[in-house]
């Protein structure tokens, strides 16, 4: 079978303005980006709200992955595809790649084999200069904090006279880069002349990670952008309160920044089917889940709009659902949940180097994971889901009628999806089971939780509803993170608990479905822009780094000029 790159590079493209058509957009409704990709304008987005109906929004989430990820995207650009195989009319709404991983241990976010986003190489990098755009804005910001401390440092040494209660204490805003770069994690900033700065420690995080994109994916249109913005914390004052990005006289700046990074990206499917690219929001320290704003236009525009969250359901499909969905208005009609023979054999006791060898008694095992995530998402969640096993060649017989009788035996539709190697044709079973599956939801949608329940009682609800947890343990220093976020409004907002991907659990050496166990909170983080609070558990990791060979190491140019190396 041919490469990612060479898939993609031998497709032929639809001028935009045709992808466009099928969602009933103009020419003159587009902000071209070349050929093959556009802008549509906010002000479409905000007719549409008025004046049409919404479609149905089908959610593609996922088991707990081996580290290699196991086709959730390639999944949700094939189940586009086979809507379109099967003449529904339908829109994909997906993250925007990051430079990081690209670069890094994972590769691109694109899809692969047949079911891909084209321009591939574009997306893949710099795309329409979005996340750029956030990057500058972020650092901006903590250039002007770091700036207000200098000039009050400066003027405090002047009068000789000790820090007023108004006055920077401490500067929380740390900057972000776009690339995985370990050596950044933890820097001394300041160093030199008086005229040089202030000494002090921060550090680098990567750019899908910043507040201001989660901001920016959760944002209606640009004054609910500038009043996010505006709430977003920056550091602590001498006396105790929080000093608000607002308060920094820069907001205007910020969002000439991000004029063109709210308005949501139009690029399509290799079977020239639409998809909206827009935000990229990490999925454990934000909620891991692609703009409002596109997400909107797809479901005024569509009757089927196909969106999904990262990580496992445990995670993104968990923020998707409390938080996205209630900034959104809207729940899904039905969920897709991705499983692999692979990742089940992981979780059923097998080495990852070992994954592609056969072993059913391990995946009868390893389903206990998928049975968690399914249970929560039909049970919890009362989400008519539809079990996707994503196949590999090295999927045998034997592993794929032993998992069709495990979700059989779990009262649960299925399909074979086969996106990767037949496109749209090898999705179609999946098509029909989804739209059945949504036809037959009846049942009232609900978060897992209240927003007018206290902050430890939200924490308590998703460790034992959704992570099986025992229960929650608190550390002295989240003990006094809480008490301080209650003070700034904190219980009234959803909750983002920043957790490892690898595991139900906290610890991401733990395979399979944990029992025993209880969820360890080692801080808590305000994010007022966003409007949720971050709950940490363990230590949190913001900025990667590269593996010993890189993504980035096989990436170039052939003899003929095109890029290779990239999917």
């Amino acid at each position: 079978m041919p490469s990612d790159a060479e898939i993609a590079q031998s497709a032929k493209l639809a001028p935009i303005a045709e992808v466009a058509a099928t969602l009933d957009l103009s020419a003159d409704q587009l902000e071209p980006y070349g050929r093959y990709k556009a802008k549509i304008d906010l002000s479409v987005v905000e007719a549409r709200r008025s004046e049409r109906p919404r479609g149905k929004l089908i959610l593609v989430t996922a088991m707990t992955a081996t580290r290699f990820g196991d086709g959730k995207t390639v999944t949700s650009i094939g189940l586009a595809q086979g809507l379109g195989k099967t003449g529904r009319q339908h829109c994909l709404a997906l993250r925007e790649p990051s430079l990081g991983p690209t670069f890094g241990i994972k590769g691109g976010a694109a899809g692969g084999g047949y079911a891909q986003v084209l321009p591939m190489e574009d997306i893949n990098m710099h795309f329409t200069g979005d996340l750029h755009a956030v990057t500058s804005a972020h650092n901006l910001l903590a250039a002007v904090a770091d700036n207000r401390a200098h000039f009050e440092i400066r003027a405090r040494r002047k009068a000789g006279r000790d820090p007023a209660p108004g006055e920077l204490e401490q500067i929380s805003w740390r900057r972000v880069l776009d690339i995985c770069d370990r050596q950044l994690r933890n820097c001394q900033i300041g160093l030199g002349k008086r005229s040089d700065g202030f000494p002090h420690e921060t550090g680098f995080d990567i750019t899908a990670s910043s507040e201001v994109m989660a901001v920016l994916a959760l944002a209606r249109d640009r004054a609910d952008l500038r009043a996010r913005l505006e709430r977003m914390i920056v550091g602590w004052r001498y006396d105790g309160a929080p000093v608000r990005a607002g308060e920094l006289d820069c907001i205007g700046a910020l969002e000439v920044l991000l004029k063109d990074a709210i308005v949501p990206n139009l690029v399509q499917t290799i079977e020239h089917t639409p998809a909206l690219i827009h935000c990229g929001p990490f999925a454990n320290i934000a909620h891991g889940c692609n703009s409002v704003v596109a997400t909107e236009l797809a479901l005024h525009s569509a009757e089927w709009t196909v969106s999904e969250a990262g990580f496992a359901a445990d995670l993104g499909a968990e923020k998707f659902l409390d938080i996205k969905c209630r900034e959104l208005g809207h729940f899904p009609a039905a969920a897709v949940l991705v499983v692999t023979c692979r990742a089940l054999k992981l979780h059923g006791g097998v080495e990852l180097e070992a994954v592609g060898e056969e072993d059913v008694a391990a995946l009868e095992r390893g389903f206990a994971n998928a049975r968690v995530h399914l249970d929560n998402l039909r049970n919890k969640y009362g989400v008519p889901t539809v079990v996707a096993i994503n196949r590999f060649h090295f999927d045998t017989d034997a592993e794929l009628a032993a998992l069709q009788r495990l979700i059989e035996g779990e009262g649960a539709r299925w399909a074979v999806s086969e996106g990767f190697v037949k496109g749209g044709e090898g999705t179609r079973t999946l098509a029909d089971e989804v739209t059945a599956a949504a036809a037959e939801g009846n049942r009232p949608l609900a978060p897992i939780y209240d927003l007018d329940q206290p902050l430890e009682l939200k924490i308590e609800r998703l460790a034992t509803e959704i992570y099986r947890a025992d229960g929650v343990d608190w550390s002295e220093a989240a003990k006094v993170d809480l008490e301080r976020v209650r003070e700034h409004g904190g219980d009234a907002l959803p909750i983002c608990v920043a957790k490892t991907q690898h595991s139900l659990s906290d610890d991401p050496t733990l395979r399979g479905a944990p029992q025993g166990w209880r969820l360890r909170v080692a801080g808590l983080r305000l994010s007022a822009g966003a409007g949720f609070v971050v709950v940490r558990t363990g230590d949190l990791m913001l900025m990667p780094g590269m593996p010993k060979r890189s993504a980035a190491q096989k990436i170039g140019f052939d003899a003929g000029g095109k890029i290779v190396g990239l999917s």
